[in-house]
């Protein structure tokens, strides 16, 4: 993450070979900001429409910052 991440920014997420042929990049838009620890947070993302029906899910947390891109 180059900038900081914040409520409402657009971003890209990145799910890794744990999560199958559903690998990949997905969009959505940050809804919640949770504290992990002093140099880490939870990110809750709301996936977009596209998303949410590849996963089955609304919504999903991302704690690794290598995992989450601002959309410019």
């Amino acid at each position: 993450m180059a900038q900081p991440v914040q409520i409402n920014d657009r971003v890209k997420i990145y799910l890794d070979s744990k999560f199958g042929e559903k690998e990949g990049w997905y969009e959505g838009t940050v809804i919640r900001i949770d504290p992990y620890s002093r140099h880490r947070s939870f990110y809750w993302v709301e996936l977009n429409a596209d998303a949410q029906v590849i996963l089955g899910t609304r919504q999903i947390s991302v704690i690794n910052p290598k995992n989450i891109k601002i959309v410019e």
